[in-house]
């Protein structure tokens, strides 16, 4: 069964198309990646299935619901972690669940029960009374993996999710993310930069190349198809990429991603 489905979706930014034409499909329980330098699409296409970013062109269904005709449906069996730091620092790490709980309308009766599950789940109780200005930047996200999975979404969407972080709090986060999927059966569609991560943790992946989708399937069947047995998900990623990875996105792109490193690291 497909939990998200899209068709020529598409996104136009005045002359720009940053999104063109994408048609993908990601079955439940999956893990699924968007690979691609900065600037292929990959956070403009979150942005559009996450209802934040309306399509040009093109439909998109996730769980059921059209993106654009019924967007508060789809943010009602969503969860959506932005590349940027969500969390508010001068809150504890309880106080900012609460008042996700707020907005999903989680009955009060059940909101202290959901809360302090949630923290004890990604490993947070011995911190729910600190500020999040203290936390270290894999306790952040774990926190904002537990406000986006409060109301226990089908779906998770997480952009760039361990970008800043160090290889033990990349591996605490990840294991995280793996519990929820095989406690709730969530389905978990995420962009990432590390290749060894795709690698490590898709079922499925789609590399994108200014603005399409240029290749889809299983690690093992990309690496397969570009060179055999030898080939890493980097070869892969360059294969096709088409040297956008030497490009390096622009001085916006890259000013954004190294303050999002720094606020995380």
């Amino acid at each position: 069964m497909n939990v998200l489905e899209t068709e020529g979706l598409t996104r136009r930014f005045g002359d720009l198309t940053a999104v063109d034409g994408v048609t993908i499909s990601v079955e439940a329980r999956e893990v699924f990646a968007l690979l691609g330098a900065n600037g292929a699409g990959k956070t403009v296409t979150l942005k559009m299935l996450t209802t934040l970013l309306r399509p040009s062109a093109g439909n998109a269904r996730v769980a059921g619901f059209d993106i654009v005709h019924h967007a508060a449906e789809v943010r009602r069996v969503i969860g959506y972690v932005p590349q940027l730091v969500s969390a508010d620092g001068a809150l504890t790490g309880y106080e900012n669940l609460l008042i996700f709980a707020k907005l999903y309308d989680i009955p009060r009766a059940e909101r202290k029960e959901r809360i302090l599950d949630a923290l004890a789940f990604m490993g947070l109780s011995e911190v729910s009374d600190k500020l999040v200005r203290g936390y270290s930047g894999g306790m952040i996200r774990r926190l904002e993996i537990a406000e986006a999975m409060l109301h226990c979404p089908p779906v998770l969407f997480l952009d760039e999710p361990t970008v800043g972080l160090d290889p033990v709090a990349r591996e605490a986060v990840w294991q995280r993310v793996h519990d929820l999927r095989q406690r709730y059966g969530t389905t978990i569609i995420f962009t990432t930069h590390l290749m060894e991560e795709a690698d490590h943790l898709c079922t499925r992946l789609a590399v994108m190349h200014r603005g399409r989708v240029v290749a889809i399937g299983t690690p093992a069947e990309l690496k397969a198809a570009v060179g055999g047995t030898d080939t890493t998900l980097d070869g892969v990623f360059i294969h096709y990429a088409e040297g956008a990875v030497e490009a390096g996105g622009t001085y916006r792109e890259i000013s954004q991603m190294r303050r999002t490193a720094k606020r995380l690291g």
